[in-house]
């Protein structure tokens, strides 16, 4: 599931993510992270079901739009050590 290739950014075109109502505020801190486990909770979804994950690629452009690199890998990395916070 945390495959690294699997992470590299998709190529074409990004754009910003659209505003998000849950998020009115400047500070994106909680869109970042909520848009991280979004994502992971969709492709745990679609690996148990059987289906394919690209329906899950908007929360990975949203989530590497808005957070920093340093930020995810940390994430990435409590999750391959079973010791992240979030619920997934």
């Amino acid at each position: 599931m945390l495959d690294i290739e699997f992470q590299k950014s998709p190529k074409g075109k990004w754009t910003t993510p659209p505003f998000d109502p849950r998020f009115p505020n400047q500070n994106q801190t909680r869109n970042c992270y909520q848009n991280f486990l979004d994502y992971h909770r969709c492709v745990k979804r679609m690996n148990r079901r059987g289906k394919s994950t690209q329906p899950c690629e908007y929360y990975f452009r949203v989530f590497h739009s808005l957070c920093p690199k340093s930020w995810v890998q940390r994430w990435t990395e409590q999750i391959q050590r079973g010791t992240f916070a979030g619920k997934i």
